[in-house]
């Protein structure tokens, strides 16, 4: 499975041109995660709102890989794992986001992982 159709890449790439100039600042744009992605066999789960316009291979989003972080991944190294029976990270096709990157962050911090 692609974890990124074209519209959800553009829908990325546009948020991260958007919060490019505004990132560390207190206008940084809070969106909400535009995909999510998980391990159908274990740990890991990514709730992702950005694509950095300079480097489209990292994403920004909610990472969960035992503890939820806000923080950046490589899609490249995302699509290359592999776990029991082959299986690799696939994207949640019913899922869409209720709340913000921030709302999903705090849930997950006091929840200690991710609720979507």
């Amino acid at each position: 499975m692609k974890l990124l159709t074209k519209d959800i890449r553009e829908k990325l790439l546009a948020n991260g041109r958007q919060q490019k100039p505004l990132r560390g600042t207190p206008g940084e744009i809070d969106f909400r995660p535009v995909v999510k992605l998980f391990n159908p066999c274990g740990i890991g789960t990514w709730l992702l709102s950005e694509l950095d316009p300079d480097d489209p291979d990292i994403a920004f989003g909610l990472c969960d890989l035992g503890y939820p972080e806000l923080g950046s991944v490589s899609l490249s190294e995302l699509q290359s794992v592999r776990g029991p029976l082959g299986l690799g990270i696939e994207r949640d096709l019913h899922w869409s986001a209720d709340k913000t990157l921030g709302e999903y962050a705090a849930e997950a911090r006091t929840a200690g992982h991710i609720n979507a």
